[in-house]
């Protein structure tokens, strides 16, 4: 009798975890979508892009709103309800579009699809490397996390040199990053996930799913970006 209520108990909790991490990749597409909508919405009006595009106030705002909602949702997502969770990703998501539409100024439709092809296949195949692994991948998150520190310090710092070797490096090194990062936090869903489900609290389950799908949506568009630098095809 006592194997058999283990079995069942085992079963029900990977049951739980399958439709908890189904909800994860669920809200992240949801807001890839968004992101997606608002962008195409912005770039197919001429106004709205060139409003964007001119003025600083409406850019610097909508890059300082993405950084506040980002700030609050890590910040206070465990006093948060889910509901209230998923509506900040998806309101950072829905700014992000906003940044985003500049991208159909700089490169040509054919690159954007080309790199979101590329961008989809390599984030796919990581996610599979990270749910499936049975190494344990947190032992990489300090260097991982000093890598991503360091690569926004260059970042900034090329903004005033604009070195062409220094864009290089930081697109190269940006794609192995962001690949590495998708499994980490792949796997730092799946065990989270785990426990919340073991134990039977759906309010944090809620709470790790939205988290989970934010870190996994930032993960996409920032390997996305880096794939645009190196094989988008600027506009001549």
């Amino acid at each position: 009798m006592y194997p058999r209520i283990s079995s069942i108990g085992a079963i029900d909790i990977q049951e739980g975890l399958r439709l908890a991490m189904r909800r994860v990749y669920l809200w992240m597409t949801l807001g890839l979508l968004t992101t997606a909508g608002v962008a195409f919405f912005v770039a197919a009006s001429s106004p709205l892009l060139r409003l964007v595009a001119t003025n600083p106030f409406i850019f610097y705002g909508a890059v300082i709103g993405e950084f506040v909602l980002v700030l609050v949702l890590s910040a206070g997502i465990n006093r948060m309800s889910p509901v209230i969770a998923a509506l900040t990703f998806f309101a950072y998501a829905a700014l992000n579009g906003v940044t985003m539409s500049l991208i159909f100024l700089i490169y040509t439709g054919t690159g954007i699809a080309f790199s979101f092809f590329a961008t989809a296949s390599m984030f796919g195949a990581m996610t599979i490397v990270g749910y499936t692994t049975q190494t344990d991948l947190s032992k990489f998150g300090s260097l991982l996390m000093m890598g991503l520190i360091g690569l926004i310090v260059a970042s900034i710092i090329n903004l005033f040199v604009a070195s062409s070797v220094l864009y290089w490096i930081i697109s190269f090194v940006g794609v192995l990053l962001f690949v590495g990062l998708t499994a980490y936090d792949t796997q730092w869903i799946k065990n989270a996930t785990t426990q919340a489900v073991t134990s039977g609290d759906t309010q944090l389950e809620g709470r790790i799913g939205v988290m989970g799908a934010l870190r996994l949506y930032l993960d996409f568009i920032n390997l996305f970006l880096m794939i645009l630098r190196i094989a988008g095809g600027r506009k001549r």
